[in-house]
């Protein structure tokens, strides 16, 4: 759905009820210090621990994660790989910490594109974290958003509702995040400006933030930084200012 105030107001302090994240530069990290591509992913491995804690630290109640998109598939085969063999470790070690922590897991994306190992570690996390509330954590795996707005499409259609009963709420439910508040701030590391096929649907009143730094590098710090920027932020979600 599309969540929006009844009135025009700044953020006034109050922190952002969902921060979404494009980890984005985990291989020109390791370029710059002439290693392999896998260091890279790794650190940034690091940097996800960090910003969840950060953002448990915050009060952030729903933070979301763009881990590996639809495109990613075409990457090098070897890298492809070894992200895949990093989620599996990281969904097999670090998921008892995250129950400990109350943080609840969720995973959306075409998951049927992984491998049966890969999917039954999805679903057991998914499983272990099911009743936690301190945060919703969700991780955007073989995710595209054109083909998440055309799925939708697709089951609307198969769930028989007339093209005239259709609207934003009905629709909305179709997504991989119904029932998730839309984003407030979306953060993309390293510098790039766009949102690259991510939460386009659900981004339409996001404040954007983009932080120069690489992901591997993005730290608590940088993450207050981006929440004391939102909090400036006049938000009036197509309303005239006052």
């Amino acid at each position: 759905m599309l969540h929006r105030p009844a009135q025009p107001a700044g953020a006034g302090g109050v922190p952002p009820r969902h921060v979404a994240v494009i980890m984005d530069g985990n291989r020109r990290w390791a370029e710059q210090r002439g290693l392999p591509t896998a260091m890279g992913h790794r650190a940034g491995a690091e940097a996800v621990r960090r910003t969840i804690e950060a953002a448990i630290s915050h009060g952030v109640p729903w933070l979301t994660l763009f881990a590996f998109s639809s495109e990613n598939w075409s990457r090098p085969k070897e890298e492809v790989q070894e992200l895949t063999g990093l989620l599996r470790h990281y969904l097999r070690a670090e998921v008892a910490q995250l129950d400990r922590e109350g943080v609840r897991l969720r995973v959306i994306g075409e998951r049927q594109r992984f491998g049966t190992d890969t999917l039954a570690d999805i679903e057991a996390a998914e499983a272990r974290t099911r009743g936690n509330v301190r945060l919703n954590l969700t991780v955007a795996l073989s995710y595209g958003a054109r083909s998440e707005i055309v799925a939708a499409a697709r089951a609307a259609m198969r769930s028989g509702i007339a093209p005239e009963a259709l609207d934003e709420a009905s629709f909305a439910r179709h997504l991989y995040t119904a029932g998730q508040p839309d984003p407030d701030l979306i953060i993309r590391t390293s510098g790039e400006q766009r949102l690259s096929n991510f939460l386009l649907w659900q981004a339409a009143y996001a404040e954007l933030a983009f932080p120069p730094v690489l992901w591997p590098d993005f730290g608590p710090d940088h993450f207050a930084a981006c929440l004391a920027d939102f909090a400036a932020r006049e938000r009036r979600f197509g309303a005239r200012a006052g």
